[in-house]
């Protein structure tokens, strides 16, 4: 376990989530060195509370989590979002000739 903790708090500084289903503490996380973690990089789902719930509505969970991780991290990191497309006018958008 101390392994577990210490590895995702070295992940942590790594643009990654993590997801646990589980019915354990869903306290601050801290390396066995008490070292925290950079940013909240954990997703702990109490597994009691989907126990009797269709696969779907815990996936849905799940993933409803993931554009908010995606934001925060590059907050953190004081990256601006952009458009990953080159803004064309209107009058390009036409078919190639």
């Amino acid at each position: 376990m101390a392994d577990m903790r210490e590895a995702i708090v070295h992940t942590s500084y790594l643009p990654m989530f993590i997801i646990i289903v589980g019915d354990g503490d869903t306290g601050i996380l801290h390396s066995p060195k008490g070292e925290p973690i950079l940013w909240d990089i954990v997703l702990f789902i109490l597994f009691w509370e989907f126990e009797n719930a269709s696969p779907a509505a815990l996936v849905k969970c799940v993933l409803a989590e993931v554009p908010k991780q995606v934001v925060e991290y590059y907050s953190y990191k004081t990256f601006p979002p952009h458009c990953p497309w080159p803004e064309t006018p209107a009058s390009n958008l036409s078919s190639p000739q």
